[in-house]
């Protein structure tokens, strides 16, 4: 429907704060209604690093952001940063992640921590770390396979994970970053 449609949820909603979930298959058109918006626009760092998926690769390396959007990890629809970096990837993707990184030493299971501190060191306005890669999980603590049914949204925080020395790490990341 065009800019009309976004002038008309600002008029209801006025002062909500929206994201626009700008991704796949994203035209000039869709970026510039984006734009027009004044919305924030997602950027998955997952995706900049698949070279399965390469269309929009290079919008996703965080060198590439403008302020105006909301970087994340990976959402609900994606596999863990674990189980994405250690399951997920091609050995010439993972390279390209440590190649941009400069990390040729953090071990494939810790390799939550850097994707975060690159997440939370970006311009990006808005910075969201899904709460399994805070935890370094794997894809059994995968929210959602898009298309699927009967195994998603099972996932649950459970009482004493989210313990004193995440929350004090997590702290001084956001500290340390401005977040």
């Amino acid at each position: 429907p065009g800019i009309e449609f976004f002038q008309k949820v600002e008029k209801c909603f006025p002062g909500k704060e929206i994201i626009a979930e700008d991704l796949g298959y994203v035209t000039d058109t869709v970026r510039k209604l984006v734009k027009d918006t004044g919305y924030p626009g997602m950027k998955v760092l997952e995706f900049a690093f698949d070279s399965r998926d390469s269309r929009n690769a290079q919008d996703y390396l965080p060198h590439n952001y403008d302020h105006n959007c909301v970087v994340y990890t990976g959402t609900h629809d994606n596999e863990t940063v674990i189980g994405w970096f250690c399951e997920g990837l091609l050995e010439k993707e993972k390279q390209s992640v440590r190649a941009y990184l400069n990390d040729y030493v953090t071990m494939d299971d810790q390799m939550h921590i850097p994707m975060i501190c690159l997440a939370m060191r970006s311009v990006a306005r808005l910075c969201i770390i899904p709460m399994q890669d805070l935890l370094g999980l794997d894809n059994q603590a995968r929210l959602n396979h898009p298309s699927t049914m009967g195994t998603n949204w099972k996932w649950r925080l459970r009482k004493g994970e989210f313990n004193s020395r995440l929350i004090s790490d997590f702290y001084a990341m956001t500290k340390r970053y401005g977040r």
